[in-house]
């Protein structure tokens, strides 16, 4: 049996924070419930709202769902503070649903990890904003946010 690893592995110091924020802005762009599942324990748990999967099979449920509604969703995370094995995030994305009415989310998140760099513990808490099309702050191909664009910071998010 191999011990699966997700580096960079705590105790985190900021580079390794921030990177292991970017890794997880980059995945959850992808908009691939299979892909952002592998970083989470098999038995991962979290709070998204009101939901709470556990494991990573209801993750890529909760997930695969989440795509199914949110359309064209592009993601921003920053990190906010790290201590050990800990990350605190704040994050934003815009997204439509089937009826062209465009929102960004607000959100904070805390996550855990275990000593192989794996998620264990996810807590989320989310706004929804119903913005219009022209008040669009994302403006990048589906997929990995480029380097040049701006941060919630620059964009004063």
């Amino acid at each position: 049996m191999t011990t699966e690893t997700k580096p960079p592995l705590p105790p985190f110091n900021e580079a390794s924070a921030t990177q292991k924020v970017r890794l997880a802005e980059d995945a959850w762009n992808s908009r691939d419930p299979e892909r952002v599942s592998q970083v989470y324990t098999e038995d991962t748990t979290w709070r998204n709202r009101a939901e709470f999967p556990r494991g990573r099979e209801e993750v890529k449920a909760f997930l695969k769902s989440k795509w199914t509604r949110e359309l064209d969703y592009r993601l921003i995370k920053e990190l906010w503070a790290f201590e050990q094995n800990r990350i605190a995030v704040r994050f934003a994305y815009e997204w439509h649903d089937d009826s062209g009415n465009w929102y960004r989310s607000y959100g904070n998140e805390n996550w855990e990890f275990n000593v192989d760099g794996l998620m264990q513990r996810r807590f989320a808490c989310i706004n929804d904003l119903p913005i219009k099309e022209s008040e669009r702050l994302f403006h990048w191909p589906l997929g990995r946010r480029p380097d040049h664009h701006p941060s919630l910071s620059d964009l004063n998010l």
